[in-house]
């Protein structure tokens, strides 16, 4: 082969490797965005742990938008407004949910629950995963209204440890938690409606925010995840 001929495959050879860098590259840089953001729902039965579990989530997970719940309820010891929820009067709650502040409402134990519509879609907006925190009967009104959703169900070890947890609060009389009891049995059998399961066993908060840290990285892997739609008010 002459020395013009060796040049001229040489160049060709370099610019088809060099179309194959910019193209693959291309692919690599899309694969390294599949992260867009999803909204996950916690959920799971009463004194199961929700608030602990999102309390060191959001250590972990610090990037993500947490939607803070309104309650009409009082403000439990140890609670800070805000943080574990929006404690808000009964009558102003209403006003707000008439007005279509919420994407999700409801009366348990005779008072006021709802998930706030606008932080859920300011967080999507700008790219952020959403984490919602809701009891059972709620998470199933979200899935109707957010799609997707990736919701996890915080199981207890066992009965007998949920029902401690509950005495333990010291919040209620023993009538109100034999009613809060039977609702969490019930709560439980609607665990099958969910996509994950993650168990809070007792003194191992952190393998259950583990378990939920994993779930978050590996839904962040789907290749081409569907974009998430929220039901306007």
């Amino acid at each position: 082969m002459s020395s013009q001929m060796w040049t001229s495959a040489t160049s060709t050879m370099e610019d088809d490797l060099q179309e194959m860098f910019a193209h693959g590259n291309e692919h690599i840089g899309r694969l390294r965005n599949i992260g867009s953001p999803r909204v996950f729902i916690i959920s799971g039965p009463s004194g199961v742990g929700k608030d602990s579990v999102l309390e060191h989530l959001q250590k972990a997970h610090p990037a993500a938008r947490y939607v803070v719940t309104s309650t009409s309820r009082p403000m439990r010891e140890n609670e800070i407004e805000g943080v574990h929820y929006r404690f808000l009067d009964r009558d102003d709650f209403q006003r707000q949910i008439d007005a279509g502040e919420y994407i999700e409402s409801e009366e348990v134990y005779d008072n006021l629950y709802g998930v706030p519509r606008s932080p859920i879609v300011e967080g999507l907006a700008n790219g952020q995963h959403v984490i919602i925190k809701v009891d059972v009967k709620g998470a199933a009104t979200l899935r109707n209204k957010i799609d997707p959703t990736i919701s996890i169900f915080l199981a207890p070890e066992s009965m007998e440890e949920l029902y401690a947890r509950l005495k333990c609060r010291k919040t209620e009389d023993e009538a109100a938690l034999e009613r809060r009891f039977h609702t969490s049995s019930e709560e439980l059998d609607r665990a099958d409606e969910f996509d994950y399961v993650v168990f809070n066993k007792s003194r191992k908060l952190r393998d259950a925010v583990a378990d939920i840290c994993h779930i978050i990285e590996c839904e962040q892997q789907r290749i081409n995840p569907p974009a998430v739609s929220v039901e306007p008010a």
